[in-house]
């Protein structure tokens, strides 16, 4: 009899971290690799936000603190939801968690039984159909393509939806797409929602700040507040804050939910570490000017990386809306051969032979649910970027 759960079995680690794993272990035997796996910005946290952490250190906030955050970041988040996205919720209606990921499980660990259908456009972050999973679970993948800029349809939508649908995860800016609904994406949408009251809407708005061009970013229960009182509006500090280690998500929604939330959490983790939620604090009620700066610097990668790739013999990159993610096509590699022989059958042998032949760490579309694709995620350098680019050209051009 094996010690492990057999709803393990279920699940897989994620992708993303052990391709970012993979790189750091190629680069510790001294291979020179560049990665652009991990989905986190390379600029340092503000200042002012870490002198806050610092602050509350030396101010002994270093206790337990109430299971889903302290009042002063729940009334923080509730300023910004009003401020941001012109939503109204109270402190009892909001929850803060170990990052934006905890905020999802426990959502889906308090509100799941055996049977319920959770709706996931693909391609999708590799985490949401395993903590569905977890969760007791089916996941049920709405396929997209590249011809739609990779964004569900509303009748792609209404056709998956079932009596046992209990969920949609909505996620835009998309990770692995950068894709981004506009508002009047957002409204046809909602209306399919509308039709269907047993369906509540999570959403994923992590990459809110991170759009580009003339995009204004909205959220679904702003677009339709008919759907405010069955929709969780997740986000956090880590991508727009440069915060991705101090672990700090949040969400919003009817408080039954909430509730039910914290109790999970509290069976769980307990409260996220107090000294991060002091620092966050700060960050949503501080200067926000540098977001837009931040902005404009991985709008100029995103374009200089969609150039390059569309370059490569046999690439085709799309221009996303958002996010710092490109998810090119690499459709006319498959059935070429490297150098040594080797077929390119599906998209993990063509980023396992541009890591192994050029050491350019990527991460293959099956694992986002969309092949045959790959995820860059141009949050790095401009200069290793440029040198990734032309190192992913050469490796198409040597395919023959």
């Amino acid at each position: 009899m094996s010690i492990i759960a057999e709803s393990l079995g279920r699940i897989k680690p994620s992708v993303t971290i052990a391709v970012t794993t993979k790189a750091a272990e190629l680069k510790a035997a001294g291979r020179d690799v560049i990665g652009l796996g991990a989905g986190e910005p390379d600029f340092d946290t503000p200042d002012n936000i870490k002198e806050a952490a610092i602050r509350a250190i030396n101010e002994g906030k270093t206790k337990y603190t109430a299971v889903d955050g302290i009042p002063e970041l729940k009334k923080a988040i509730c300023e910004k939801f009003k401020r941001d996205n012109g939503l109204d919720y109270e402190p009892s209606q909001v929850t803060v968690g170990t990052g934006g990921k905890q905020i999802i499980y426990n959502a889906l660990v308090a509100t799941l039984n055996p049977g319920d259908e959770v709706l996931i456009p693909a391609p999708y972050w590799v985490s949401y159909p395993d903590m569905v999973l977890l969760g007791g679970g089916e996941p049920v993948f709405v396929p997209t393509t590249a011809a739609t800029g990779f964004k569900m349809q509303p009748a792609d939508l209404e056709a998956a939806i079932t009596p046992k649908t209990k969920w949609l995860i909505f996620n835009s800016p998309s990770n692995p797409s950068g894709a981004g609904y506009s508002h009047d994406e957002l409204k046809a949408l909602t209306d399919v929602l509308l039709r269907h009251p047993q369906v509540w809407i999570l959403t994923d708005d992590m990459y809110e700040h991170l759009v580009y061009g003339d995009f204004k970013f909205a959220t679904p229960a702003e677009v339709e507040p008919k759907l405010y009182d069955r929709t969780l509006t997740m986000n956090g500090v880590s991508k727009s804050y440069a915060m991705t280690g101090w672990r700090i998500g949040y969400g919003a929604g009817p408080v039954e939910l909430i509730k039910a939330m914290a109790k999970v959490q509290s069976q769980s983790t307990s409260n996220p570490c107090s000294i991060s939620q002091y620092a966050a604090v700060e960050a949503l009620n501080g200067p926000q000017d540098f977001i837009d700066e931040r902005a404009k610097v991985f709008e100029e990668r995103r374009d200089l990386v969609v150039s390059m790739l569309n370059q490569a013999k046999g690439l085709s990159c799309p221009m996303p809306e958002g996010a710092f993610y490109v998810y090119p096509s690499c459709e006319g590699c498959i059935g070429k051969k490297t150098p040594d022989g080797k077929v390119i059958e599906n998209d993990f042998d063509f980023v396992s032979a541009l890591l192994e032949t050029e050491g350019v760490a990527v991460v293959h579309g099956e694992a986002f649910g969309l092949s045959p694709h790959f995820r860059v995620s141009y949050a790095t350098s401009t200069e290793a970027l440029t040198e990734a680019c032309e190192r992913i050209q050469r490796f198409c051009s040597s395919l023959s």
